[in-house]
């Protein structure tokens, strides 16, 4: 998850919405099945299945427990489908659409799965949701699993979260975050030379991406004031060891997707 998110959610679920959360922290478990694994979709998959997994095997825990509830989207069930009935066809697997036992104790609820984003937000407002909840951006099922290309290791994941968290303060800050339907930091597989002061550095690329959209089948991407690419690219530069470059992705969707994996 993102930098902090694991207790800030908690926090708000506990304290504003008076909700009985149990926290489950199972990040070592996901590494030690997730190494040495690049493919994209074979990292969706793992993250699925185990989510579900750890999930049954918790709910075991309370006698009282009938319904799983999901907040499946219109677009996860479009992009985890194929149109034509072909595997290729198929955009990407979303752990929540298809990924549940066929056989479960729990009965399914998914009241959002003929929505879109935009939609859901509404009903949001309607219900007096906060909006540091409902207008915050979307956030992949497998978190920055599909957000740090290739292998995923502890090292990579705090690093991400490093960036990302100076990333999103920054739009914040600069009340740039509300004009953007998502907004993230991506770390690539690669490592060039740079130099910090006087010393040769081989460090990671931070990739950036901010795109406009409607419902999130079609996106494109945010045109940032050249002062605050200037500002975040240093930034998040000289406040994170292990990056030495930015980029900034300036593809629409389509041709690419808004994660990257």
């Amino acid at each position: 998850m993102r930098k902090n998110e694991f207790k800030y959610t908690y926090k708000i679920f506990k304290k504003k919405y008076k909700l009985n959360v149990k926290l489950i922290d199972a990040s070592k478990i996901f590494l030690k099945k997730l190494r040495g694994i690049s493919n994209p979709e074979k990292k969706r998959k793992i993250i699925g299945k185990l989510f579900i997994k750890i999930f049954e095997k918790e709910s075991k825990k309370y006698k009282k427990i009938k319904f799983l509830a999901q907040g499946t989207l219109y677009p996860d069930i479009i992009e985890s489908k194929s149109s034509t009935g072909s595997k290729t066809s198929k955009i990407k697997s979303h752990h929540n659409v298809g990924g549940l036992p066929k056989k479960m104790n729990l009965k399914l609820i998914e009241p959002l799965k003929d929505f879109f984003k935009d939609e859901v937000r509404q009903l949001g407002k309607s219900l007096g949701l906060i909006s540091s909840i409902n207008y915050k951006h979307p956030f992949p099922g497998p978190g920055l699993g599909i957000r740090i290309v290739g292998d995923i290791t502890f090292e990579k994941i705090k690093i991400l979260q490093e960036a990302d968290d100076i990333y999103i303060n920054e739009l914040i800050k600069n009340k740039l975050y509300d004009k953007i339907w998502q907004a993230y930091a991506a770390l690539l597989p690669i490592r060039t030379v740079g130099v910090m002061g006087d010393t040769r550095t081989y460090e990671n690329i931070c990739l950036l991406r901010a795109v406009t959209s409607e419902d999130g089948m079609t996106a494109d991407y945010f045109s940032f004031p050249k002062k605050f690419i200037d500002s975040i690219s240093n930034k998040i530069i000289n406040n994170v060891k292990g990056i030495n470059r930015v980029v900034y992705d300036i593809t629409s969707k389509p041709p690419g997707t808004i994660e990257l994996e």
